[in-house]
């Protein structure tokens, strides 16, 4: 892996990840660094790292992340459900069918992106194979061969490892960016990573 490389965990049913994935992808463009793309499995790492699902959060918490992601929404303009119909979702198959999509040779930032958009702007269920084969199809990928390679040993193996490496290297929440051995954790550490960026 190159120094200019940055990890990125992340998970799709996660609206700050969302909130901060196409910033990430312009940065790694413009300071022509590498993103590793690793989905993460959160009802892994939560309880490893002292984390609770959203529903399992004290009432204050949960309404003080409600008025954060209105906060965010409005400022970065970025369309985004504050409570979308399908909310909480599983996101484990969403995010071994983008690591089987990039197996396949698909982008994974843009297949991610999508995903996490029809979660959060679309009222999509990504948790459904038939939504998750529909999106990959309007990027004109091979929806039904990538969902059925989603449940192949190696992606899930994958996925597996990712989940480990976010812990491994100390991440307890989502988006979590690892840039020259740093973590940066959620989308309002990006004007950091950036700096970190700035300096190579």
């Amino acid at each position: 892996m190159a120094s200019s490389d940055i990890l990125y965990f992340y998970s799709l049913a996660s609206p700050f990840s969302y909130l901060g994935h196409q910033r990430l992808m312009e940065l790694a463009e413009q300071y022509k660094a590498r993103v590793h793309y690793k989905p993460a499995d959160m009802s892994v790492v939560f309880p490893k790292t002292g984390g609770l699902p959203v529903k399992q959060r004290s009432p204050q918490r949960q309404a003080y992340r409600l008025l954060e992601l209105r906060r965010w929404r409005d400022f970065l303009g970025v369309p985004l459900n504050i409570e979308p119909k399908f909310f909480p979702v599983a996101d484990q198959l969403a995010a071994r069918a983008v690591l089987a999509g990039e197996q396949m040779g698909a982008e994974p930032g843009a297949f991610s992106h999508a995903i996490m958009r029809a979660c959060w702007a679309d009222e999509k269920n990504i948790a459904d194979k038939g939504a998750l084969v529909a999106i990959a199809d309007s990027l004109g990928l091979e929806g039904a061969i990538i969902l059925s390679a989603a449940e192949s040993e190696s992606v899930k193996e994958e996925y597996v490892a990712n989940t480990q490496e976010a812990l491994n290297v100390g991440a307890f929440g989502v988006p979590s960016y690892v840039y020259k051995g740093e973590l940066y954790w959620g989308q309002d550490r990006l004007a950091f990573l950036e700096r970190a960026l700035q300096k190579s």
